[in-house]
């Protein structure tokens, strides 16, 4: 584990909650830039209170503080924190207190609370005790606020990031008001580059920055395979709508209706297990489906092994919200998983169709069917994908190189690569 920042200059790294699950990628990101000597200092919105944590978690050297009370009990310290917090900032600066707070309530009208800006006089407090020179806020949303209200009580520069649902379902205006004010803003995918430069009308600010995965823990492995000829499908992720569950499930229904063998293992939990569930029984392909919950990074490797090809059944959902470029997707092909998935959002740079995987229509069963039949029927196309999935992933989306390229925009003194992807 690297060791704690020291008494220096230190960056505040504002997300959420955490650590969660199913944000692996804010986990890889935190560990890569520590890892490049960013002297980094956490702060959480909230702690989930997850069951399950990455053991992963334990390398991080900074320590989290949340910003909100995680039980009923600890509101009153909350209330005493947050007034004495907003009276020194006022204090020390009442014209600019002044002027933040004004904004806050303008503000209030698109994103319908002043809970950011209360946490913003808390984080503040915290930053300026940890001598921070730069905050960056990792989601566009809740977190971008709160972290625009402490540049505008403060002056602290700071960036954000804007991946999927923070980014397809946030309103222009308020992002731009964000965009205008912040040093840059990072993006995990092209295609969202372009989703967020035309939402804010420039490509100035915006920054290319893709989440990587650690090659070193997936790594492909030999695989035996099944006598009887059976096919190991395997789909990773929360259990919600943009996952595309039902077009997998429909596909299997095909698949089994023209004589292949299968076993499918779907890896994460979510709102939609129930109805997902209710689903693979009425198709009559629960014998061949477990749903096994959600799983650790460790379990979740063992899980690419053991699998023949790897699905990605993602959607676009009708109000926007859709997926980047699923982690999940990433760890199959470092793990040398051949790859099916769908051809949308930032997939398609990940997975380039015929060489590291297949790509088919969003919400076709019957395509995405055709092409694990592909992979299933040609052992030699399997191989071939499979080393194909290896090698993009660890040209482009190694975690350290990622982590490397990106750590300068934080921290100018850290032992990064000066180089950069950067729409222009």
């Amino acid at each position: 584990m690297m060791a704690p920042p020291g008494p220096g200059p230190t960056v505040g790294y504002l997300t959420k909650r955490f650590p969660r699950l199913s944000e692996t990628f804010i986990l890889h990101e935190i560990l890569g830039l520590e890892q490049a000597g960013v002297p980094l200092r956490l702060f959480a919105v909230a702690d989930p209170m997850e069951t399950i944590v990455q053991p992963d978690v334990s390398r991080v050297a900074s320590r989290v503080t949340y910003l909100r009370a995680q039980r009923r009990s600890d509101l009153p310290r909350e209330i005493i924190r947050t007034v004495t917090a907003h009276a020194c900032l006022a204090a020390a600066s009442p014209s600019r207190y002044r002027r933040a707070l004004v904004m806050a309530f303008a503000d209030r009208s698109r994103t319908n609370t002043i809970r950011p800006f209360l946490d913003a006089g808390r984080l503040a407090i915290e930053l300026r005790r940890s001598k921070a020179v730069h905050l960056h806020a990792a989601f566009a949303h809740g977190p971008a606020s709160t972290a625009r209200y402490v540049h505008h009580l403060t002056g602290l520069p700071f960036s954000f990031a804007a991946h999927a649902k923070d980014l397809y379902l946030s309103g222009a205006e308020d992002l731009a008001a964000k965009a205008a004010d912040a040093e840059f803003v990072l993006t995990c995918s092209a295609a969202a580059v372009d989703a967020l430069s035309e939402r804010l009308g420039s490509t100035s600010k915006v920054v290319l920055a893709y989440h990587g995965v650690d090659t070193g823990r997936f790594q492909p492995a030999p695989r035996a395979a099944d006598g009887d000829g059976t096919l190991n499908v395997l789909a990773v992720g929360r259990l919600v709508a943009k996952k595309g569950y039902p077009v997998l499930l429909h596909a299997l229904r095909l698949l089994s209706d023209r004589g292949h063998r299968l076993r499918c293992r779907i890896v994460g939990g979510g709102p939609d297990a129930a109805d997902l569930a209710s689903l693979a029984e009425r198709l009559g392909v629960a014998g061949v489906v477990d749903f096994v919950g959600a799983r650790a990074h460790q379990q979740v490797a063992e899980e690419y092994l053991r699998a023949d090809v790897f699905v990605q059944a993602s959607i676009v959902l009708a109000d926007g919200d859709r997926d980047g470029v699923p982690n999940s997707v990433l760890e199959a092909m470092a793990s040398g998983l051949p790859v099916v998935a769908s051809a949308v959002s930032g997939i398609p740079e990940a997975v380039t169709h015929g060489v590291s995987g297949l790509l088919v229509p969003q919400g076709d069963p019957a395509a995405l069917a055709r092409a694990l039949s592909l992979i299933a029927d040609d052992p030699t196309l399997a191989v071939s994908l499979s080393s194909g999935a290896r090698a993009a992933v660890v040209e482009r989306f190694d975690r350290d190189v990622c982590a490397q390229n990106l750590a300068p925009r934080f921290w100018p003194a850290s032992t990064a690569s000066t180089e950069e992807q950067v729409h222009a």
